[in-house]
């Protein structure tokens, strides 16, 4: 068994209370689909309305050797602005982990700025499955969110 731990930050200027309007929502799920299609097929919600319990299938492009994914939402704090996902079917699930978590948290740092702050949590059958943990899928909704939060 091999675990691990890869994190990603990224500062945005907009505020704290924006950004987590958009990641404490089922808004980010329509923004992915929308927004990813070169890594996204489809998003649906297939229980919950976005608070823990929430379950959401992830339908990735044909090529990317995910087919798809289930990811239940474990937690949504919306006091300290952190989400965590666990996925539960599917996805890395298919590719020999045997657990993937994913917690961001948005920090506030004033001046209408805050921080993504991304960590994705891994337990991996053997160093050959643990070599597909990456921090690209948080990276890359990050990003997405800083764009749609700061454009004019």
């Amino acid at each position: 068994m091999v675990s691990g731990q890869l994190s990603h930050e990224l500062e945005v200027k907009a505020s704290a209370s924006d950004v987590w309007a958009v990641y404490s929502s089922l808004k980010l799920s329509k923004l992915i689909e929308e927004n990813l299609p070169q890594l996204v097929q489809k998003v649906d919600v297939l229980e919950g309305d976005g608070s823990v319990g929430t379950i959401i299938c992830i339908k990735f492009v044909p090529g990317l050797g995910f087919g798809e994914a289930k990811e239940k939402f474990t937690k949504v704090d919306h006091e300290n602005r952190v989400k965590a996902t666990e996925v539960v079917e599917g996805g890395h699930l298919a590719l020999g982990f045997s657990s993937l978590k994913y917690e961001v948290q948005i920090l506030d740092k004033g001046n209408d700025t805050c921080v993504i702050k991304s960590v994705v949590e891994y337990e991996a059958n053997d160093e050959a499955a643990a070599k597909y943990a990456t921090v690209d899928p948080v990276e890359n909704v990050a990003l997405l969110v800083q764009k749609h939060v700061t454009r004019a």
